[in-house]
């Protein structure tokens, strides 16, 4: 059960980040949404490990406190990239607004993209070394 919840977070988490890559390639990209996605990515993945490691995390989006938990669990999640994915976490919820919108450059989300691809590999990771198998190899 616990790794049925597991695969389904990477799903999810995969979904926002297959949309952050097609999104990219438009001319006129709307980087807002990128970011969001981007934010999604990396929630998600954080999520999916903690699922796997059996901890319950409340209802935020909030990267940094999501990060703690991971690392009380694994001293690893220490080597991301801390303020790249604490940035993220304003384009969880702020920038869908009017009053927060941002325009960010095509560069920026790129950015925002890579640092979601470097979470995913780093929790994907984490993920096979607790034993977590599953047929499609995001």
């Amino acid at each position: 059960m616990k790794e049925e919840v597991v695969l389904r977070w990477l799903k999810k988490a995969e979904n926002d980040l297959k949309t952050v890559k097609h999104l990219l390639i438009l001319e006129d990209a709307p980087t807002d949404v990128i970011a969001f996605h981007c934010q999604q990515v990396v929630e998600k993945y954080f999520k999916a490990y903690l699922t796997l490691v059996d901890v319950r995390v409340t209802k935020t989006h909030d990267l940094e406190t999501i990060l703690a938990l991971c690392i009380e669990k694994d001293t690893k999640f220490e080597r991301l990239d801390k303020d790249g994915i604490y940035e993220l976490t304003f384009y969880a919820v702020e920038i869908r607004y009017p009053e927060e919108y941002i325009e960010l450059s095509i560069d920026e989300a790129r950015a925002l993209y890579e640092t979601a691809k470097e979470v995913k590999e780093f929790v994907v990771e984490r993920l096979r070394e607790k034993g977590l198998r599953w047929q499609n190899d995001f």
